[in-house]
């Protein structure tokens, strides 16, 4: 099988894994089965496609040509392999998570939950894959209408408001905003190609390059770049398996991925460089960084705090893409891969606390480490791979994103970087202190219970171990990373 083809089936995967799950649906231990079954065939899928763009490969494969340069078409370059890989590898761990999660919750709905979780694999590969804007403005579009299930899946009032928040704001900014800037880039530049350098240079002039970029910056809702965050809170009514969905595996992911491939290869690093109304991206992403830092501070629900740390750690990959310099967006691109392990391993820890203990507030968790030590390690470690610690691999793109700030003199980028890492201690670190040193209060009202289903601890196990193990064999996603900008 070639690689094209690759693509290709890399997308039939979990969308004929959706199709059995509806069938089997009847029969849980099947309709599970057949779920991590998908998820293992298209993580294989995707690695065998990394050998050949880790060499130099850009494998293509057109879909439909609408009109004459106009196409739907996939591309596969580094950056898009990196999102694959992560997206294909966690939707295992979190299948995992989910069984144990789901049952545990005695959660309704079960065959719609995994369906629509397959659905949103498939739109992501679509994403991971785009060859040009159209392409991924599509499977864009489609993601997030694949999700709103996900988010409404307790079917209450809290969840209903929370689905209209979801969807209210990433389609309003997507159609308002992202849609408007692909059809100004097709109209300036012919064409709507990834390409490396960018394809805007001598299409766009002056004032209208920022105009355009805020278009683009703003209509990627899911990059949550304040002020266009506030559906990622208020998703959070959603079970945690799905926010784990929505903050690691796809949703951000897919906003932030789309903010350095329009970067890279619609606007280009070189052009953006020399045009200054481009240059206000950096300080809104800075600002997006600590004002999402200082709230989560003050948020006692813990999915909450680890909402407004997704919203912050998000706008880190949007700056490190903003600073412009090659080993820059080397961060940008890593941090996409070190964010997805650390955050989806404190959600995790998140819903294993709640399936235990029915405790969701950090104020509730005083001792509960010592009852749950596999739980709040996990919980430690993804802790400190948020801040950017060693040896967690939030350190490396941290690292890097820093190392580009100094090549360029963005001394504002390296204050945001070392204040919010301040600021990531001051509401992380609480956290592990009261679980493992303080003692439960007086009111503590289960105190026998113990971790949670096994499958939910093997997930956050594994997902820990992985912001470790990165840190330690970095190569793989240093080495694409790399590819993207040619260092």
């Amino acid at each position: 099988m070639n690689a094209a083809t690759a693509m290709l089936v890399a997308l039939a995967i979990p969308a004929a894994t959706a199709v059995l799950i509806s069938l089997t649906g009847r029969w849980p231990n099947v309709r599970e089965a057949v779920t991590l079954t998908g998820a293992a065939l298209l993580f294989l899928c995707v690695a065998t496609l990394t050998p050949g763009v880790l060499a130099g490969e850009r494998p293509e494969q057109l879909l439909v040509e609408l009109f004459p340069g106009l196409e739907l078409s996939f591309l596969l370059e580094p950056l898009g392999m990196i999102f694959a890989l992560v997206a294909s590898f966690l939707w295992i761990i979190n299948s995992i998570y989910s069984i144990g999660y789901m049952r545990g919750n005695q959660e309704q709905k079960q065959t719609r939950f995994y369906i629509c979780f397959a659905i949103a694999l498939a739109s992501t590969m679509g994403i991971a894959f785009a060859g040009n804007m159209l392409t991924l403005f599509l499977f864009y579009e489609a993601l997030t209408l694949s999700t709103y299930p996900l988010v409404v899946h307790k079917g209450n009032e809290d969840a209903k408001a929370g689905g209209r928040t979801y969807l209210g704001i990433l389609l309003t900014t997507s159609i308002a905003f992202l849609l408007l800037a692909v059809l100004w880039t097709w109209w300036a530049a012919g064409t709507l190609d990834f390409r490396a350098g960018g394809i805007l240079a001598g299409a766009v002039h002056g004032p209208m390059v920022g105009v355009l970029l805020a278009l683009y910056m703003f209509g990627i809702g899911k990059a949550a770049l304040l002020p266009f965050h506030r559906w990622l809170p208020a998703a959070m009514v959603a079970p945690t398996p799905v926010s784990a969905l929505l903050h690691a595996v796809a949703v951000v992911k897919a906003g932030v991925f789309s903010v350095v491939k329009v970067v890279v290869y619609i606007f280009g690093i070189d052009f953006m460089k020399a045009e200054p109304s481009t240059d206000w991206l950096l300080y809104v992403a800075g600002a997006s960084i600590l004002i999402a830092s200082m709230v989560a501070l003050r948020q006692d629900n813990l999915k909450r705090r680890l909402a407004y740390s997704t919203v912050s750690q998000l706008s880190y990959v949007t700056m490190a893409a903003a600073i412009l310099a090659p080993l820059s967006v080397v961060g940008a691109a890593l941090h996409i891969a070190a964010h997805a392990f650390g955050k989806i391993t404190l959600f995790f820890a998140a819903g294993s606390i709640y399936t235990a203990s029915h405790k969701t507030k950090v104020s509730e968790l005083n001792g509960i480490g010592w009852r749950m030590p596999w739980t709040m390690g996990a919980f430690a470690i993804g802790s400190l791979s948020m801040i950017g610690v060693p040896p967690t691999v939030g350190f490396v793109s941290k690292w890097y994103m820093l190392q580009g700030a100094f090549s360029t003199g963005q001394m504002f980028a390296v204050a945001v970087i070392f204040a919010s890492t301040l600021l990531n201690a001051a509401y992380f670190l609480p956290v592990v202190y009261a679980a493992f040193f303080r003692k439960p209060g007086a009111s503590e009202d289960n105190p026998g219970h113990g971790e949670a289903p096994w499958p939910v601890v093997l997930a956050l196990t594994l997902t820990a171990a992985g912001t470790i193990v990165l840190f330690f064999l970095p190569a793989l996603p240093l080495g694409l990373a790399k590819g993207l900008v040619g260092v």
